[in-house]
């Protein structure tokens, strides 16, 4: 398939779940996502926050936990003008504003956080293909970022529907994931 195709796609079946499925996919990859990965206190994660009315994957229920585990939380602001995102400590006193898309963003005037200190990246998604590919909303913002980080950053997909076959038209600069979640398996693409 074809990223319009699959864009057009997932975001209709995002848009038919049910309140009751999706909270119950989310309760399965938050399970799933912590059956599989372990975090240190010293580690750094960067996470996306879900657009609430996209029906995104939930990320606060894994927030909460790396939280209580003391790992230290990462998450982006928009630059529209160059579509690059810039990167801030996340904690439970972060006061959060929607952007024009929806996306929740830190509001004050903190220090950036360096991208070379984030070990993992929580990676939003419309869907995956069986070899680690994304498909995303389409502006790059990701990719550009995924491209900063160093190479042993683990690059962890989220994803409440599971992969398909293959994405036929992948850009050069698209950045693959290494796994993805879904509420049924984790998918590895990488080997470390």
């Amino acid at each position: 398939m074809r990223k319009t195709a699959i864009r057009k796609t997932y975001l209709a079946r995002r848009a038919s779940l049910s309140p009751q499925e999706y909270r119950q996919r989310n309760g399965q990859l938050t399970a799933q996502f912590f059956r599989y990965f372990s975090f240190h206190p010293s580690g750094t994660v960067h996470t996306f926050l879900p657009i609430p009315h996209k029906q995104e994957p939930d990320t606060q229920p894994i927030i909460e936990r790396l939280w209580q585990q003391g790992v230290t939380l990462v998450i982006s602001k928009s630059n529209p003008s160059d579509q690059s995102l810039s990167h801030y400590l996340y904690t439970p006193e972060t006061r959060l504003q929607p952007n024009r898309w929806g996306v929740p963003e830190p509001t004050e005037s903190t220090l950036l956080f360096p991208v070379e200190k984030i070990d993992r990246v929580l990676v939003p998604l419309l869907a995956f293909d069986r070899q680690g590919n994304r498909v995303g909303y389409g502006k790059g913002y990701y990719d550009r970022f995924l491209s900063q980080c160093r190479p042993d950053t683990q690059k962890i997909g989220l994803s409440l529907e599971p992969p398909v076959d293959t994405i036929e038209d992948i850009h050069p600069l698209d950045i693959r994931l290494d796994f993805c979640v879904t509420p049924e398996q984790v998918w590895r693409f990488l080997s470390y």
